[in-house]
């Protein structure tokens, strides 16, 4: 009796397990097919405008067209030589950004361009204003993009926010870069999104007419 209810109880259970992984492939599957048609939407904007327009849609006025230029499939090749080449070309820049908003991480980018533009700033006042931005934003315990830190990282930076200087995010950037190059960068390169900029630079894209 006790072998027999083991074996209903046990069919049951195992029932239950199909039918909840079934749902999780199911919601696995809407969630790929959302990603992909948003990345196929973002690349048909990105190859018709300005990659300025992406990451900071109200800063793009004064971009030139050289800068607009689409990239070639020479850059597009290029981008997987290394993240340094990624984000040293704008178009590039803007396509680790629409991979990383479909991986619910753009905060890494996010940040590591907030930090590129605050290295620019010369004076003390502006140097405090946008050190404390960066900090209410990525930095701080729940802030709204909140990064991954450790606490000395973390700690070394609310120390200086009163009179912070060119470096005061050196040590947060290259972690949050660190991060980037050995987990991001590598999914992305292999990613479906990678392989169509690839067809969409060469012309050969099935997906995406530009």
């Amino acid at each position: 009796m006790l072998t027999f209810q083991f074996l209903l109880f046990f069919q049951n259970q195992s029932k239950k397990y199909k039918a909840a992984s079934q749902a999780k492939r199911e919601k696995e599957t809407r969630l790929n097919h959302d990603r992909r048609k948003n990345w196929r939407n973002r690349i048909r904007f990105l190859w018709t405008n300005s990659s300025k327009s992406i990451l900071h849609p109200k800063k793009n006025k004064s971009y030139s067209r050289t800068n607009c230029k689409k990239p070639s499939v020479d850059d597009v090749n290029q981008w997987a030589q290394s993240l340094d080449k990624l984000l040293g070309h704008k178009y590039g820049k803007a396509a680790f950004h629409i991979f990383l908003k479909s991986e619910f991480c753009e905060e890494n980018i996010e940040f590591w361009t907030a930090c590129e533009n605050f290295k620019s700033l010369t004076s003390q006042k502006a140097l405090t204003s946008k050190a404390n931005s960066i900090y209410e934003e990525f930095i701080k315990s729940e802030a709204p993009k909140e990064i991954n830190l450790d606490f000395n990282t973390r700690n070394a930076i609310e120390q200086c926010l009163c009179a912070p200087t060119a470096t005061s995010f050196q040590a947060a950037q290259k972690k949050v870069y660190s991060l980037m190059e050995n987990n991001s960068y590598p999914r992305f390169i292999h990613s479906d999104l990678y392989k169509e900029l690839c067809a969409v630079a060469s012309g050969n894209s099935k997906l995406i007419k530009c």
